[in-house]
């Protein structure tokens, strides 16, 4: 079995050669530099201008599954909020005025009572104030890009019916028809087709990279359709490949509601989900499932240069083509994750039996919550890169050091070129896109600890996270 990308370019290979392993593929992938591809993944994507129907469906030919992927991955931890920690509040400088000490030669002044309410008000305005300030400093202008979410769970706690949260997310949930430009032999205009789902309410729409990028490389239309089949224009914010993840923005898409965010984290193996999108043209289309696994770590690509890399969640929920960029949604009507890949049988098989096998993936919102959020106050994001090439090992027991860059953050920790990478963090590793997938899971900024053995020996390192655009 191979894990696919439900692509929107159904000829691109998407998946290494078979028999072939980590170790023996190319140059070693470095971490935070797109590695080579070794891609699990087919995009879910379909293209615009065919007829619906099995024997149009736009799968490559499947090949053999990456060593370790569908293997369970016991120990690995949940995923980390890259959030910055709570400064801790100290003690207002306030309080009833000291009685004069004895032997002082000018006894105390009591003030009028309306002192200390004025006092107090003018400390919380002038911290208020300050915090703004500071805020401003360390963090940039902030107040750029207001980002309106509702959190709150739309559905209640106990709630079990499927019917209800379509009833909740199908409003707030959209199918994108990204045309790059060009025309078909058939004449109809060329591009992909995915899902998406409205983020804020300023006519934000959340997407996978892969369905509007090459509209977006084209310069072609982007339209955003509505349950009610209103369209209107989108035009891309910022995309990353590394994330798989576009921003839109639409004007039609200020009238529909946003959809309510959950937490990936929180999901345990077994919960009912549901995904929404437009497989295979068909929109406002509603599949349920379960939770399978959780921090899968997935690539899924067609090259170098938009190859992604996922800690995914694993759901047996349908997702075919055409779901790309749909939500992901809890019985509570919260949005989990991000629908973006599928695995495939071999080729054994026809093409129109390379539909769902209940093997799907969806980016975690907090990975999506984190990218959208750069995006929409640069129009770029970041991901974090330690400097380092790393190749699998033959026995699929960890990733061995194969070169370290100069000036990277990797050349100033004590890691050595030949050290094999055992675990990150409390992450094992059997590959090297376990490697890649559980560093790009912080942020710039923050700090990894690698279980390494040397000599023999085994020993932790850590290392720092440098940021790269992508």
């Amino acid at each position: 079995m191979t894990s696919e990308r439900p692509d929107d370019e159904p000829t691109a290979p998407l998946a290494p050669p078979p028999g072939r392993q980590p170790d023996q593929q190319g140059p070693p992938p470095s971490w935070g530099q797109q590695p080579p591809p070794q891609q699990v993944g087919q995009q879910v994507g379909q293209p615009v201008g065919q007829p619906v129907g099995p024997q149009q469906q736009p799968y490559p030919s499947p090949t053999p599954p990456w060593p370790g992927i569908g293997q369970p991955r016991p120990g690995h931890p949940t995923f980390q909020q890259p959030y910055l920690p709570g400064h801790p509040q100290q003690p207002l400088p306030y309080g009833p005025p000291e009685p004069p000490q004895s032997g002082s030669a000018t006894p105390g002044r009591r003030l009028p009572r309306w002192t200390w309410p004025v006092v107090a008000l003018l400390s919380l305005l002038l911290g208020v104030v300050g915090g703004l300030i500071g805020g401003s400093l360390v963090g940039g202008d902030t107040s750029t890009v207001e980002i309106e979410r509702r959190t709150a769970q739309p559905l209640p706690s106990d709630n079990d019916s499927v019917a209800s949260v379509a009833a909740e997310v199908l409003p707030s949930t959209v199918q994108i028809i990204a045309e790059s430009g060009g025309t078909s032999s058939s004449g109809s205009a060329q591009g992909a087709t995915g899902s998406g789902f409205v983020y804020d309410q300023q006519g934000h729409v959340i997407t996978n990279n892969h369905v509007v990028a090459e509209a977006a490389k084209a310069g072609g239309r982007i339209q955003v359709v509505d349950q009610d089949g209103n369209r209107s224009r989108a035009t891309v914010v910022g995309r990353s490949t590394v994330y798989d993840i576009a921003v839109l923005r639409s004007e039609g898409a200020k009238e529909l509601t946003p959809a309510a965010v959950g937490s990936a984290e929180q999901m345990r193996v077994g919960e009912t989900v549901v995904a929404i999108g437009s497989p295979l043209g068909l929109a406002a289309t509603v599949t349920s499932g379960i939770i399978s696994a959780v921090n899968r770590p997935v690539t899924t690509g067609q090259g170098e240069g938009d190859s992604s890399y996922i800690n995914a969640v694993q759901t047996d929920a349908a997702i075919n083509p055409g779901n790309s960029g749909g939500p992901l949604v809890n019985l509570q009507g919260q949005v989990v994750g991000v629908n973006s890949a599928i695995a495939s049988l071999g080729s054994s098989l026809t093409s129109d039996q390379g539909g769902n096998i209940g093997v799907g993936f969806a980016i975690p919102i907090e990975q999506v919550e984190v990218t959208a959020t750069q995006i929409l106050k640069t129009g770029k994001a970041q991901y974090p890169v330690i400097g380092a090439n790393v190749r699998g090992t033959d026995s699929l027991d960890g990733a061995r050091v194969e070169s370290i860059s100069p000036g990277s953050p990797a050349a100033r920790s004590d890691l050595e070129v030949g050290d094999v990478v055992r675990r990150v963090d409390d992450q094992p590793v059997t590959t090297s896109i376990d490697v890649v997938v559980a560093v790009r899971s912080h942020v710039p900024g923050e700090k990894v600890t690698l279980t390494i053995e040397r000599d023999g020996r085994t020993q932790e390192v850590e290392v720092g996270l440098d940021a790269k655009t992508g």
